[in-house]
Order: C-alpha cells, then structure tokens, then sequence
C-alpha cells in the first residue's frame, strides 16, 4: 500500500477531492506550473543562473516558436543531445508542448550509435551542444541548433508581449507520442521505445505519490537526463510538485560532486547503485575489517555501528537528504544492508523505459531489504508460471509504452497475446506485493540438472570481497565461469607493493592466484549447482552502458566484442 497522504494539497498534479489528474500531457506540466509556482526557482546550475518556473515556460515558448520558424509542426520528430543543464529541459518542453516529438539521446553513445539514431528517427531539426556537435558527425537531414546559443542567460524576459499565435494554445492529446528513446541495451542494438504523454504523465504523477514532493524540495541531478529514469523521476516529478532543481557543471565525479552537495543541500537525490557501493567500499567497509570479527556478525554492535557511519554519509550529501531513490541497477547486497540497518532514507526502484519508468517502488519509510517495493498505484504486475516461486513478471498500465518505432515485430514479441508487457525479468511477489528481481531472464543459466541458476546472486557474491571491483557471470563450455576484475589498490596492499609499481605479469600471477582462494570462498557460500569451475582475471574495465550495466552480450562465447 501507498503511505497515507498520497495525494495531498502539496501534490498540484492532482485534484485531491476526486483524485482525477489536472495535468495529462506534457504541455499541462508546463502550463499549470508556471501558473502555480511562478516566481519559484524550477531548474539551474549548482553555481548559476536559475529559470523560475514562470521564466521556463516563456523560455521554452521561444524555443518553440524558433522550431516552427524552422518547419517544425505536431508530430515531427526534433532529437536533443546535451549534457545535463537547465536547456536541455527547456528545448524538452518546447518541444513536446508544441504537439512535437522529442529524441533524447544518451551522451554516452558512440558516434556510430547517434548517427543510427538520427537515421532511423529522422528528426527534421536536432537540438545539441557544441561539446557533442562532434557525434553528429556530417548529418545534414534536418536543421542543427545549438543549444549553447540560447542559454538560460540569454532567455527573455517574462513580461514580453505574447506573439500573434501562442504555440501552446492547441491542448495536446494524452495519446499523442511524445518521446521516441533509445535504449542503451545490454543485448545488442538500441531499439527506439515510443512513449506518449499519457504514459510519461500517469507514470510521474503516480511516482510523486512516493515521496510527497513540494515546493520547498531541491534535488541535485547527477543522472543523464536523456535516460527515462531521471527524465520522468528526477525532472517531470518535481515539476509536477513545485520543486527545484540543480545541475552539476560536468559528470559528477567527487570533486564536484561534494562540494555541489555542500552547497545545494538536496532534500532528495536519484542515483545508480554504482555510486553508492564505492562510497560504502571506500569509507565504510575499510572501518569494519580493522574491527574483530565478532563485530560483524553480533548484529546490534553492527547495526549501531552502521548507524553512526549511516549519519556521516548522510551529512556528506548535505544533511537534509530524506529521499535517495536507487535504480537502474541492482544494489549490492552488503551495501543496501548497510543501508538498511544504517537507517539511511534509501529506496529502490524497478522498471524499464518501455514502462516509463517505474512499476514498483517504495517509499523509505517502507523499504523492504532487497525489495523494490509493490507496484505504483494502476500498475498490474503478475508472475509467469504463477504456480512457481520465481517467474517473468509481466505488466499493465497506463505507463506502458505504445511500442518501437518503426519495429512490429519487436513490439509484438514484447507482448502476450492477451496483452500483458513482457519485461524479461525474473522475480518473486510476496504476500504483501513487495517485489523482489532475480535477474534477467535471457541471463538465467539451466544447470546440469536443470536447476535454475541466477548469475546476478553470484556476482552479488563475488563483489561483497574488497579485493574486487567488478565481476560477469557466464556459462562457456557447460560450466559457471566468472570474469573478475581486481581492485589494484587493494590487491596491490595484500602482495605488500605499490600499486604504481604493478607491472601486468605482476598482475596477472599475483592476481590468478587471489582469484583461486576467492573462487574457493564463494564457492563455500552458493548451493552445489551454482558454484562457479573457473575464475578469469579481467584486466581492463568491463563495459557498461550508460546506467552503468555490464554489456553481457560483449562478453559471451562467439560475441564480436571484448574476449
């Protein structure tokens, strides 16, 4: 169940006497904030100019009107490709206000995968930055913009008389498509997922209804904004409840990450899995092994000390923090406990762009251990089988995508016939509908006795040792085998040498040698059928896309990538 208060007088995108949506469309959003929020700060820079909510939608009008000065009409197609900043939401709005549809492409594609993009969306203008112009190589389709050329600095003034025919005057239609977004994948090739308003807006309002969002929140936005978890999550939501939000200048590594929390003092923040895990890896985790053992495993003395390390942390992040959503990813298990038990305001959430995002979630008050939480308010989630314990949880709901562009027969596999979504996870429900992922389907391995086996537990396992930085799970030739990349620094203190001093022989037989008494000790934690025949060292980095999943398909016997 929802927390109680889930659509109260805070929540603006809904009429709390009949709960029937004031906003539906993307164009709404816009509209009705400027109307009730006005003068109060929408999206800036951490150490910048900010946009009042009044300013983006005079903003985002320009904007507008430059695109139909440039042809652009209802249901053209216009792609947008920058880094986080408060434009890149501004052209969004523009764009889908106007009745357009919007393209947002991850800056962490290669140039191969943009101009894929652009060849198969054909947009008819493209909204980008100078930093990126150089992925867009010599495209000449449609029209290119700079989105440095009309910077929040320059926007106009709010009191400018309207002009003759106000783009935003057509109401838009739920129904409408408002989004085409690729998807970075972990499979294969990026398939365009067509989202309309209705699904983005129902998906929104019913997230807000997690952490009750107001005016007085701020959020610091460190997620690509192209990615349709901090689009909808981190953008739409607190523009929907009044909020506030801030962008770093540039990726958000530490040295600008600290100080940005120092300064901006987030009340609530979206993150990948990733950055939690070394945070707790590199200033918690080294405390509790200079501690005895007994420590560990006498859960009040550790949970009191979690409490006093979860403290810390939260004032690392600016001491207001009372929402940390996590997602994209699955967290590793000995960091949510130490979450958890830390009572650090945590929440996991589990979707998928084609849901727009999110099907389940929680509020932190509510967070189970190692749940995702039940389904959003009109979701639908069953397991197939459903007479077993863990199975294909499929879905309903009006955030379900309309399909993939230009692709049905992906879309038609992607359904049942009686027209539930297939998300091609594997998972459990519990008796209170708390939903708990196994892992992918295409990644489950059958064992020799047909026992189900998930690679993403054996990782799980493989990663809670200090001595690892990341690990891939694979079966080749009939048996488990485990792709292992080594912390240097730790592996470097455990041979009794410098790091810097490492040469790869160095690595690769002080290295064969840790993974062998690791593989032994994992091995003594799993059950018979999941233990892992052979550990591999994996020298450089895996690769990920840019929600930071490992690209297992790369990584598979007869794959044309990294062997």
């Amino acid at each position: 169940r929802l927390p109680r208060g889930t659509f109260s007088i805070r929540f603006p995108g809904m009429n709390t006497s009949d709960r029937t949506p004031v906003v539906q469309t993307l164009r709404d959003v816009l509209l009705t904030g400027a109307e009730q929020f006005g003068d109060r700060p929408a999206l800036g820079r951490v150490s910048g100019p900010t946009l009042t909510y009044s300013e983006l939608r005079s903003t985002a009008r320009s904007y507008a009107e430059r695109l139909v000065d440039l042809g652009v009409r209802a249901g053209d197609r216009v792609a947008l490709l920058s880094e986080n900043r408060p434009e890149w939401g501004t052209w969004y709005f523009a764009i889908t206000a106007m009745g357009a549809i919007v393209v947002p492409i991850l800056t962490d594609f290669h140039e191969i995968e943009v101009q894929r993009i652009l060849a198969h969306s054909e947009p008819k203008v493209m909204v980008v930055s100078d930093q990126l112009r150089r992925l867009v190589g010599e495209w000449a389709a449609g029209t290119l913009v700079s989105i440095d050329a009309a910077a929040v600095t320059d926007r106009p003034a709010t009191t400018a008389a309207p002009v003759a025919t106000d783009v935003f005057a057509s109401a838009r239609d739920p129904e409408e498509t408002a989004a085409i977004i690729y998807t970075s994948g972990t499979t294969g090739n990026p398939k365009g997922v067509m989202l309309s308003h209705r699904n983005i807006v129902s998906n929104a309002l019913a997230a807000c209804a997690i952490p009750s969002i107001g005016p007085d929140d701020r959020l610091l936005s460190i997620l690509p904004l192209a990615h349709v978890y901090e689009c909808t999550i981190g953008f739409i939501v607190p523009m929907i409840g009044g909020a506030s939000v801030s962008y770093l200048d540039g990726p958000p590594v530490f040295s600008k990450l600290l100080p940005a929390l120092a300064e901006v003092r987030p009340t609530m923040m979206l993150s990948v899995p990733l950055i939690m895990e070394k945070l707790y890896r590199s200033r918690v985790a080294p405390v509790f092994e200079k501690l005895p053992n007994w420590i560990g495993r006498f859960a009040p003395t550790r949970i009191l000390l979690h409490r006093i390390a979860a403290a810390k942390v939260k004032r690392t992040f600016g001491g207001r923090i009372r929402f940390f959503g996590l997602g994209g990813a699955p967290v590793a298990q000995d960091a949510e406990r130490f979450l958890n038990e830390g009572g650090f305001p945590y929440a996991i959430g589990y979707g998928l762009t084609e849901t727009a995002p999110l099907l389940a979630g929680a509020n932190p008050r509510h967070t189970v251990f190692r749940s995702t939480g039940p389904a959003l308010e009109g979701v639908s989630l069953r397991l197939v089988p459903s007479d077993e314990p863990v199975g294909e949880i499929q879905a309903q709901g009006p955030s379900i995508m309309q399909g993939y562009y230009k692709n049905p027969t992906a879309t038609a596999e992607a359904f049942t016939e009686d027209g539930w979504f297939r998300t091609g996870d594997l998972g459990s429900i519990d008796r209170r509908g708390n939903v708990f992922i196994r892992g992918r389907a295409k990644t489950m391995i059958l064992g020799a006795g047909g026992e189900n086996v998930y690679p993403e537990d054996i990782e799980a396992a493989i990663d809670a040792n200090p001595v690892v930085e990341e690990s891939l799970v694979l079966q080749m030739g009939g048996e488990i085998v485990a792709r292992v990349r080594l912390n240097i620094e730790e592996l470097a203190r455990r041979i009794g040498t410098l790091a810097g001093n490492i040469d790869l022989d160095a690595l690769l037989r002080d290295g064969n040698a840790v993974l062998d008494d690791l593989r032994r000790q994992v091995n003594s934690s799993l059950n018979r059928f999941s233990r892992i025949g052979k550990m591999i060292l994996q020298v450089d980095p895996l690769e990920r896309t840019p929600t930071r999943k490992i690209k297992r398909f790369l990584y598979e016997v007869g794959a044309p990538g990294p062997a």
